[in-house]
Formats: structure tokens, sequence, C-alpha cells
């Protein structure tokens, strides 16, 4: 399969909010992390909750953010990570 991200890139995450089943958090959204790994080509839940058929299907990737980039008043350490599983169609460079 071809991916279009490797691990170690800078990922930026697509802002968006359509009127359909999103599987990207708001909070994510418009921010930069790294991608971690790909987890695999998978079908698309976006169509699939609409009674679609996911395809094509979309790389899945896990994906890390430093907590202290998410929340603007975060008091944990600054070593703090979220990891989050995110589909190829929300990301582009960071």
């Amino acid at each position: 399969m071809m991916s279009r991200f490797r691990a170690g890139d800078r990922v930026r995450v697509r802002v968006g909010s359509p009127p359909r089943h999103v599987r990207t958090p708001c909070y994510v959204q418009g921010k930069i992390g790294r991608v971690e790994r790909l987890h695999g080509a998978y079908r698309n839940p976006e169509s699939l909750a609409y009674g679609g058929d996911g395809l094509p299907r979309q790389a899945l990737y896990l994906v890390r953010f430093p907590q202290s980039e998410l929340w603007a008043k975060y008091a944990g350490s600054a070593r703090d990570q979220l990891l989050i599983d995110i589909y190829e169609h929300w990301l582009e460079p960071a």
C-alpha cells in the first residue's frame, strides 16, 4: 500500500466540521504532531457510518502530540504525549 507519510513526519490535522460522522476529534484539528507509525489501510469509517462501502481504503496512522500543544492551560509534565489514530485524508504535511 502506498502511504503519504512515514514514521517521524510532521503532520498537521485538517480542520473541518462536515455535516456527517467525523472520526477526528476537534481538539487535534489544526494541531501539528508526528507520525509514529502506519497501521495499514482500512475502510473509511466516515463513509461506513452512512451505509457507504468505505472505499477506497484509507491509510491509518498513529500520530503523537505533546499534551502542552493541545491544551492551553495544560499543567502536566512537558513530556506528556497524546497518541491517536488518524486517517490519512485528515492529514497534511506540516
